[in-house]
């Protein structure tokens, strides 16, 4: 499948959790917030959440600063 992730072209082994692919991309952990075509999805949601082909994914982290 393939996937926009924050703004990058990424492909994908269909029927992957968003879990999995955080994993794949070395980013579990790090990730904050996710939004799938523009709608919020709880992390507790994440390991159950199956993105589709085509879908825009922005994987937001939190940084502090003054």
């Amino acid at each position: 499948m393939k996937l926009i992730i924050n703004g990058e072209n990424k492909e994908f082994e269909d029927g992957k959790s968003l879990q999995e692919i955080l994993k794949e991309l070395n980013l579990e952990g790090k990730v904050m917030a996710a939004a799938v075509n523009m709608e919020i999805v709880k992390q507790d949601k994440w390991s159950e959440f199956k993105p589709n082909d085509g879908d825009k994914l922005e994987l937001l982290d939190f940084v502090g600063g003054g």
